[in-house]
């Protein structure tokens, strides 16, 4: 019996001791990065469970904490980012109400012209307007430009973190291997640690969720699904960057039509996922970025080019409104010049719509929905490069070409509109279920740049920087609103001849204020209609205000959404630092703990050491009989 109490006694010994190892290493750790808390657990043996032996090193943490630690660092870094970007671009637009600011410019640009309608003779007062005009564009264009270099400095930071990221995969995956073949308890915890540490830190590029196999490996997976890490397998990541940006850069689908770069994926047996492909990443620093360059960066130059092409049109354009004629709407296209657009309200079957006729010198084609003022999809250009005699025929030609696009791709309900008259006069009328509420359009009065003419109040005072072309909105070649606020400058032609600022009207030679007033009025006043691509009033329909009015609205969205994304980054802050409380609580060092848990170690330390001293004692006696 004392031979069995000393093995037990002596197996107790070791047991303890590998127990206070543990606790020592605990300890040890206890600031280390990454460590999760070592416990050793024992295990009966021999016959009647009179024994004792060492049992497995285990890890001691919170399964569901870990997971939700990951989920919140992956909205961290999301959150995190687009704050960071969203704030700077804020700060481009300057303090609402200073003079340096965009709107404070744009205030000193009207009021020039209010100042210049009062005194319509002073030569000084027509300089300070054009340098008002000037610092005004020059202002905008500076703007657009800094909006393209921070969607370049996306672009930039999606290649650094690409790369990061694969270079994560790698080493996951060879630690996967690592661990699979790995043995010694101790050593495998080390290894499981590593792996848990860089998998969250891989959620910080993007969400990810992890699947544990049996042999000890994990899966590693994207939030949507796509497989990155498969035991010792991972797919490397690869960004084809572009470098600089310009505001035609866009993401497609189709590589062919793609102009920025994206993220690829190649899995180990040789296919590729384009990562960067909408809804494919859903959180992470990466995918803040491809949302920043592809979304809300472009959204904040469209409403720059919509502004700076309002800012133009206003004082070049007429609106001209159609006449009913029977079951349809006659309207005047006199003087329409290429991207001048008509707009015409349908119902069909009790569905509203507004289909959008765009002039152009080329044979007709659909149009983009976001280069137009209307989003739903029903628009087409018409040729008028033939002149006013072939207006009506390239209409009607139009509409059937639209009709027929419109319900190849789906589109319901699908408009039916004849056009027919002489000259310049249309008349657009509904057929079956169609009916046509009305017809309008804009129309730029001066022919060109050049044209200063006093036989109206429109003057030209805002150009297309590239080539001073008159600001018609033209859709032949590149779309000209596309980078426009970039290109946009005050006509030379204005500058050289300024007294055209408030000179009087036909037959007059004496200046007033007619021209200065009306070109106010336009800018403080006028209706115009913008695109809801900018985001500015609604995604859903165009928006209705005067320039100013849109230039406001712009400020102030920016404004809202730099601290709405503030907000969202300092509860995600919240969030992130309640799960990693969380996590630390059941995966930490806890000093406290550890040390109670010594005491009781040495007490069962000293007490198998007692048996033994008694079995020796035991023995001793025995052997002196």
């Amino acid at each position: 019996m004392s031979l069995n109490a000393l093995s037990t006694a002596n197996a107790g010994l070791a047991a303890t001791q590998a127990a206070i190892g543990i606790v020592s290493q605990n300890v040890a750790n206890a600031g280390t990065a990454g460590y999760v808390k070592r416990t050793l657990t024992s295990v009966s043996s021999g016959i009647g469970n009179a024994g004792v032996a060492t049992g497995t090193i285990t890890r001691s943490f919170d399964d569901a904490a870990l997971k939700q630690l990951r989920l919140e660092t992956a909205g961290a870094s999301y959150t995190s980012t687009k704050s960071d970007v969203i704030s700077q671009l804020d700060k481009l637009y300057g303090t609402p109400g200073d003079s340096t600011a965009l709107d404070g410019l744009l205030n000193t640009f009207t009021e020039s012209l209010q100042n210049l309608a009062a005194n319509p003779t002073q030569s000084t007062a027509r300089t300070v307007a054009l340098n008002a005009a000037s610092s005004l564009a020059t202002r905008i264009g500076s703007i657009a430009g800094s909006v393209q270099d921070l969607r370049s400095g996306s672009e930039t930071r999606l290649g650094t973190q690409t790369k990061e990221a694969s270079n994560l995969l790698s080493s996951i995956a060879g630690l996967n291997v690592k661990i699979q073949s790995t043995s010694d308890d101790a050593a495998r915890a080390d290894l499981l640690d590593q792996r848990d540490q860089q998998i969250t830190q891989l959620s910080g590029y993007f969400d990810v969720q992890t699947v544990a196999q049996r042999d000890g490996t994990v899966t590693v997976l994207t939030g949507s699904g796509v497989t990155l890490v498969d035991r010792g397998k991972a797919a490397v990541l690869s960004f084809d960057g572009r470098g600089q940006l310009n505001p035609a850069s866009s993401y497609s689908s189709d590589p062919s039509q793609r102009t920025v770069g994206t993220v690829l994926a190649t899995t180990p047996g040789g296919g590729t996922i384009d990562l960067g492909e909408p809804g494919v990443l859903r959180s992470g620093s990466i995918a803040a970025e491809f949302e920043l360059r592809d979304t809300v960066l472009p959204q904040a130059q469209r409403q720059l080019d919509d502004l700076a092409s309002g800012l133009a049109r206003s004082l070049t354009d007429k609106t001209v409104t159609g006449t009913q004629s029977g079951s349809g709407y006659a309207i005047d296209l006199s003087g329409i010049q290429a991207g001048n657009a008509i707009t015409v309200p349908v119902s069909v079957n009790g569905t509203v719509r507004n289909v959008t006729l765009v002039a152009s010198n080329k044979a007709t084609a659909g149009v983009d929905p976001s280069l137009t003022t209307d989003s739903s999809g029903y628009a087409q250009t018409f040729d008028i490069s033939g002149g006013p005699a072939t207006y009506a025929a390239k209409i009607q030609e139009a509409l059937g070409a639209l009709s027929g696009r419109l319900t190849t791709a789906g589109v319901s309900p699908v408009p039916t509109l004849t056009a027919t008259g002489s000259g310049a006069t249309v008349t657009l009328a509904g057929a079956g279920t169609t009916t046509v509420t009305g017809a309008s359009a804009g129309i730029t009065v001066p022919t060109s740049a050049s044209d200063l003419s006093t036989a109206f109040p429109q003057l030209p005072l805002f150009v297309d920087g590239s080539g001073n072309t008159l600001i018609t909105g033209s859709l032949d070649g590149t779309a000209q609103i596309t980078g426009l606020a970039q290109r946009l400058a005050v006509n030379p032609a204005v500058v050289g001849k300024s007294a055209v600022l408030s000179a009087g009207s036909a037959g007059s030679s004496t200046p007033d204020s007619t021209r200065p007033q009306f070109l106010y009025d336009a800018l403080t006043s006028g209706q115009q209609t913008f695109s809801s691509t900018s985001g500015i009033g609604g995604i859903q329909a165009p928006y209705s205000t005067s320039v100013v009015g849109f230039a406001q609205d712009v400020i102030a969205a920016q404004g809202a959404a730099a601290s709405s994304a503030q907000s969202l980054d300092e509860g995600q802050s919240v969030a992130l630092a309640t799960a990693q409380g969380r996590f630390s609580a059941s995966a930490g060092v806890n000093i406290d703990e550890e040390m109670s848990r010594l005491i009781e170690l040495q007490t069962a330390y000293s007490a198998n050491a007692r048996v033994l001293t008694a079995a020796r004692d035991m023995l001793d006696t025995l052997l002196r009989i």
